[in-house]
């Protein structure tokens, strides 16, 4: 069972797919049946016009078209699913495994994949995983595979050792998989976000407007993309010839009061902070509450970058600088993807290419990092003595 200890599962009916394959022979109004047979009829066209309206092929008359479509929606006439994959031999149903929806780019990446199901006319089964562990995987895939999925999306972030389990079952499933949030492996399908230039352009733009001491408040280091956007950090650093010490980084758990806690401990460690990179946004809320409850003022006294770009950081006091993913794209990517594999299997290709998808981040500059004064201007606030390297602010 998919409602286990470790996993819950939903069936997803995607809208907008019920058009797509060689047509069902009837459908249902009321207690009576419409079959395509009779919609064929009452047009005056033969039941391949019909199946050919109903995907949308370009080699219908225009006339044509509007008068099967017009019986067609008298008609209630609505495909059956069950009937196509009868025909076709395939369920046209994806598999997709998640984790993690709390969290800002799990459930948009789940978003994506839904849109991109529907663009290709699949339905989607879906299991939540309680934990993103190891445990119970097999039992997991077994069940995908007895409910006959076509394809898998593996929506699980990469958190410490749990993708152990592709070395000894990957190889065998029979059906192709897809893999978002992990590191490029060269026998694997793969669609990610590039974390490491994310957090290297975050930083990188700090250094540009002037800020010397950036201190970084990463996110849990099991995870695969926290450890990616703190490569990013020490990249930019030493490109800068910065040394990466250690007293200017702090972990934090992907949650607001991580970066409050981590604002206040970076401030102790390191006294001469200019500027702070913090791995994702709710963790730049919880900086800036620190900040002010610290009387130090965003970005006259601090700048800071965030990374994810939710849509509540423009409204953010200051509106925050952040790196955007577009984590809906990547999981229209994913399912992309993976309905090409699919395609190549059915048409018999023995050995499908895995292809890794990186998608580039953007950097979005709004106030929370301005631009800096000339250097040596001294400000005394509150009984304190900082060197400001900070004026006008650039305001998108």
């Amino acid at each position: 069972m998919l409602d286990s200890l470790d996993n819950i599962c939903y069936n997803v009916n995607v809208s907008g797919n019920d058009h797509i394959g060689n047509e069902p022979e009837w459908s249902v109004i009321g207690s009576r049946r419409v079959t395509i047979r009779e919609v064929a009829e009452q047009a005056g066209v033969s039941t391949q016009t019909v199946s050919r309206v109903l995907n949308h092929r370009p080699d219908v008359a225009p006339e044509t078209r509007r008068r099967v479509q017009e019986i067609i929606d008298r008609l209630g006439y609505q495909a059956s699913n069950i009937a196509r994959s009868l025909v076709q031999g395939r369920s046209f149903t994806l598999g997709v495994v998640a984790w993690g929806l709390e969290y800002f780019g799990p459930s948009r990446a789940l978003s994506g994949i839904e849109q991109g199901a529907s663009e290709l006319g699949y339905v989607l089964l879906l299991s939540l995983m309680r934990q993103p562990g190891n445990s119970d995987v097999g039992q997991l895939l077994r069940d995908m595979l007895a409910r006959q999925v076509d394809g898998i999306v593996w929506a699980v972030p990469e958190i410490d050792s749990n993708r152990d389990w592709i070395r000894e079952q990957h190889s065998r499933l029979p059906v192709p998989v897809v893999f978002l949030s992990m590191r490029p492996q060269p026998d694997l399908s793969i669609a990610a976000v590039d974390n490491r230039s994310g957090g290297r352009m975050a930083t990188k733009h700090l250094l540009d407007v002037g800020y010397e001491n950036v201190g970084l408040i990463t996110g849990p280091l099991t995870w695969w993309e926290a450890r990616q956007r703190q490569s990013g950090w020490q990249d930019a650093l030493q490109e800068a010839g910065i040394a990466t010490e250690d007293n200017l980084v702090v972990e934090g758990d992907w949650q607001a009061a991580s970066g409050e806690r981590g604002l206040h401990q970076l401030l102790e460690q390191r006294p001469d902070l200019d500027a702070v990179f913090i791995s994702n946004d709710q963790m730049a809320l919880g900086a800036l509450q620190a900040a002010r409850k610290l009387g130090v003022r965003v970005p006259e006294d601090l700048a800071l970058v965030g990374f994810d770009d939710v849509p509540e950081s423009v409204y953010f006091l200051p509106p925050l600088s952040t790196v955007r993913q577009d984590m809906v794209e990547l999981g229209r990517c994913a399912v992309r993807e993976l309905g090409g594999m699919i395609e190549a299997t059915q048409q018999g290709e023995a050995d499908v290419e895995p292809n890794t998808i990186l998608l580039e981040p953007e950097l979005i500059v709004r106030e929370s990092s301005g631009f800096p004064k000339p250097k040596g201007q001294v400000v005394e606030e509150a009984g304190k003595k900082r060197d400001s390297t900070y004026g006008m602010r650039w305001l998108v």
